[in-house]
């Protein structure tokens, strides 16, 4: 990635190897190949994105941020290469398309951002909407209710408009549709869809965009306290401060574990030593 640089909130280089955490790959790039025409945007990338990093990718308007975080996501295909996911993680994206869910309510198009809880969801109720229910159906929904209960589908309403409202959208405004709401709390609407579900691989193109400061805030810390087993990666342009505390803030708890450990060593180190005198040292006191 000769144009993008990528920056990561934990970086375990210079310790040695019995204190770096063990580590898990979540995202595989292998060999990823993109140009348009003669332009070359990416040739033989391989890089992996590590469970509980944030990452951000930083570089110059034009050199590929976005288009790598869409490849990332599935939405480009390379010409040459591919990404692998670790099987059963949930991958949400920042949606940057604003009239994407204009024909729904502005609580469902942040439900919708945990596509699996949805789909269970409307396969549940078009069973129970069924004439003919049989006992086939019955089992199939209680298997579906079930699927549904370990997602957090019933406390999804309920979840989702607490984040609506962190986020600054009024109470009164969820049932509305969203072509009927003003562009800056389509923005907020559409990063409630990302965060929603606490998704184990989080991608944010430019999450920054159309907020207010106080927003801004609410986010860096959101994203400070969250789940550390998760993966953030997110394109930084012009807001970098929500990247920069978050890579502080994994820094500092990375560093607090060494400084733990160390002294772990230590302490039982000095017992090994003590446990190990003859009864004539440990009378003479050495």
């Amino acid at each position: 990635m000769d144009s993008l640089s990528l920056i990561s909130a934990f970086q375990s280089e210079g310790e040695p190897l019995s204190l770096r955490p063990f580590l898990i790959i979540m995202i595989s790039v292998n060999n990823v190949t993109l140009a348009y025409g003669k332009r070359v945007l990416f040739d033989e990338v391989n890089i992996n994105f590590v469970k509980g990093n944030c990452y951000g990718v930083i570089g110059a308007n034009g050199a590929g941020k976005s288009t790598f975080l869409k490849i990332v996501s599935g939405e480009i295909e390379p010409n040459k290469g591919n990404v692998d996911i670790t099987p059963g993680e949930r991958m949400a994206v920042l949606n940057q398309n604003q009239f994407a869910f204009d024909e729904e309510s502005v609580l469902n198009t942040v439900m919708m951002g945990h596509k699996k809880m949805w789909k269970v969801m409307h396969e549940r109720d078009a069973i129970y909407a069924k004439e003919d229910f049989t006992e086939a159906d019955g089992i199939k929904a209680g298997e579906l209710e079930e699927q549904f209960g370990e997602m957090g589908g019933y406390t999804a309403e309920s979840d989702a408009a607490t984040f609506l409202s962190e986020l600054g959208v009024k109470d009164e405004l969820h049932p509305q549709l969203m072509k009927d709401i003003s562009a800056n709390l389509k923005v907020r609407v559409l990063l409630a869809q990302a965060l929603f579900g606490n998704p184990d691989i989080l991608l944010l193109d430019e999450p920054t965009n159309n907020l207010d400061v106080e927003t801004i805030a609410w986010l860096e810390n959101f994203l400070a306290d969250t789940d550390k087993e998760n993966n953030t990666l997110q394109q930084a342009a012009g807001e970098k401060n929500i990247l920069l505390k978050r890579v502080q803030t994994q820094r500092g708890l990375y560093e607090q574990a060494v400084k733990e450990m160390k002294k772990a060593e230590n302490h039982l180190t000095t017992t090994l030593t003590s446990t190990n005198k003859s009864p004539e040292q440990k009378a003479r006191g050495f």
